[in-house]
């Protein structure tokens, strides 16, 4: 099973950037079909974005669409979530994940351990 460690987290004020960093523990990472996660103190988790296997393929919840970009580095094994003008609403444990099913049922127990993203208004 492939073993995923999320970073790249923290505080910004809304309207910055940040970019996360998902490392995969295997070299066959380039397999996968990935995605990120986030989760809100007092709600579910909610699927944010997707990335095919090589990259050709993306998927985004209409809320992020615009703002963040998803894309991977199969060399590195690692994926990437770019997070441009930030919103207070964006504030929640974000997750990486294998993607079992196109574009967001994911792999049971496949989740990395989640990092923290807090935006300041």
């Amino acid at each position: 099973q492939v073993h995923l460690v999320e970073s790249g987290g923290g505080l910004v004020q809304a309207g910055g950037s940040l970019r996360l960093s998902c490392a995969a523990s295997k070299d066959t990472f380039g397999n996968y079909a990935m995605g990120w996660f986030r989760q809100a103190p007092g709600k579910e988790r909610e699927f944010v974005s997707a990335i095919n296997w090589n990259g050709g393929v993306t998927d985004y919840v209409d809320f992020v669409k615009g703002r963040f970009t998803i894309s991977r580095d199969n060399a590195k094994n690692t994926l990437y979530l770019q997070m441009n003008s930030l919103k207070p609403e964006d504030t929640a444990v974000y997750y990486c994940a294998v993607i079992r099913r196109w574009p967001n049922v994911v792999e049971f127990g496949a989740w990395g351990q989640g990092t923290q993203v807090t935006v300041s208004s």
